[in-house]
């Protein structure tokens, strides 16, 4: 009778780690993204249709050092790039208690999204060199929710503490939890890597060039993406409901119910099944969100949002990592988060003009249709470049 050989480890001290630490500086983050609309419109008195430039900054920033991030923590110790980039990350907290004119606060903003930027390719590469090779999407799809359930509760306890305290008490409790995510970080044990030989600069050290149509695709959702944390908060208290970060448990609920089956289904072969219907699932959500104002549809579109991109942004990863050679790993998962990050900004930065000129559901109805056209996209392009460019 054979013997059959259990699942590799996934759990280590080192990769449980590495979430907690991208938990706490994901949370300390995302503690900003709902109240700075709100801090910029009734304290410093920025009209609506402005409040998109302040909230791209960051994005436009990190757009910026993505893809040298990549080529930095595939040249040197991914864990010594995070601490570094940690440390500076927390630091530039103090300047928003400066930031008392907008254009103070647009710099620190863009400041915060370099720091950002390096953080998050080093933490992401860093858990993928932490993780087995056969448990990867699974992998990676845990790492994901830290970031993703972060970015949900952060926003629900940023309006409470807005609403009771003030902004000023906000940076304190960002300030505490990147301090204990640096600690975190200090503890990872990071795997012996061999040393890698400086390379010709080259276009391909910052960019996985055969995924570049998968790149244009992944815009779409992440335009989506870019709605919901700078204006949720602020349709809530439009269409009257209680506290608007309700909507981000619900979000965080989603997340956490998709990587149940999503990751695992994604090793067992069935990639774009989750990417196409995962899109479609946002899409009906978006679309519901708009539409329908009540606290049920509310929380429900949350839900189902949360789980249309908990299926959809690790599988979407997955593509990029599975197009790649072992040596760009930082490569490929940079192009994914400035993918990401372009389509974020997008989102915010029109999205701004969109919700300030016409209505937050107009906004919103946008959101869902461009779901609807990137899962046409994904099925009759991106689907067939990954099948003829994978390498695993």
């Amino acid at each position: 009778m054979e013997e059959i050989n259990p699942k590799p480890r996934l759990w280590t001290w080192g990769y449980l780690n590495v979430c907690i630490a991208n938990f706490l500086m994901a949370c300390s983050f995302n503690l900003l993204m709902p109240s700075i609309p709100l801090y910029i419109t009734e304290q410093l008195g920025v009209p609506q249709t402005k409040t998109g430039i302040v909230l791209a900054s960051y994005a436009i920033a990190i757009l910026i050092i993505r893809p040298f991030s990549g080529y930095i923590v595939d040249l040197y110790s991914r864990k010594t790039v995070l601490l570094i980039s940690f440390i500076c990350y927390v630091s530039i907290f103090i300047g928003y208690f400066y930031a008392t004119a907008i254009l103070i606060f647009i710099i620190v903003r863009f400041m915060h999204g370099v720091t950002w930027g390096l953080s998050t390719v080093s933490s992401s590469t860093l858990a993928i060199d932490l993780v087995p090779s056969e448990r990867r999407a699974e992998g990676i799809g845990y790492f994901g929710t830290f970031m993703n359930v972060a970015m949900a509760i952060g926003p629900f306890i940023a309006i409470h503490i807005y609403q009771t305290y003030n902004f000023q008490t906000l940076l304190y409790c960002a300030i505490f939890m990147g301090i204990l995510g640096i600690v975190a970080v200090a503890f990872i044990k990071a795997p012996e890597r061999p040393k890698v030989q400086r390379e010709k600069l080259s276009f391909d050290r910052f960019f996985l060039v055969p995924a570049w149509p998968i790149f244009l695709n992944q815009l779409l959702p992440s335009f989506a993406w870019g709605t919901i944390g700078p204006f949720v908060a602020q349709y809530g208290k439009e269409i009257s409901i209680p506290n608007a970060g309700v909507f981000f448990l619900f979000w965080a609920g989603g997340i956490i119910i998709s990587r149940i089956f999503a990751g695992k289904m994604v090793d067992k072969g069935y990639i774009h099944l989750v990417n196409i219907s995962s899109m479609l699932i946002v899409a009906l959500s978006f679309l519901t969100f708009a539409l329908f104002h009540n606290i049920e549809a509310f929380c429900i579109s949350g839900l189902f949002i949360g789980i249309g991109f908990g299926m959809m942004f690790p599988a979407l990863q997955t593509l990029y990592i599975n197009m790649a050679e072992n040596n760009q790993r930082g490569t490929a998962n940079s192009t994914y988060l400035v993918g990401f990050d372009l389509g974020l900004a997008l989102g915010m930065l029109i999205g701004g003009y969109i919700s300030g000129i016409y209505s937050f559901e107009i906004l919103f109805l946008v959101a869902s249709g461009l779901c609807v056209l990137s899962s046409i996209v994904y099925n009759f392009v991106s689907k067939k470049l990954f099948e003829k460019k994978r390498l695993r």
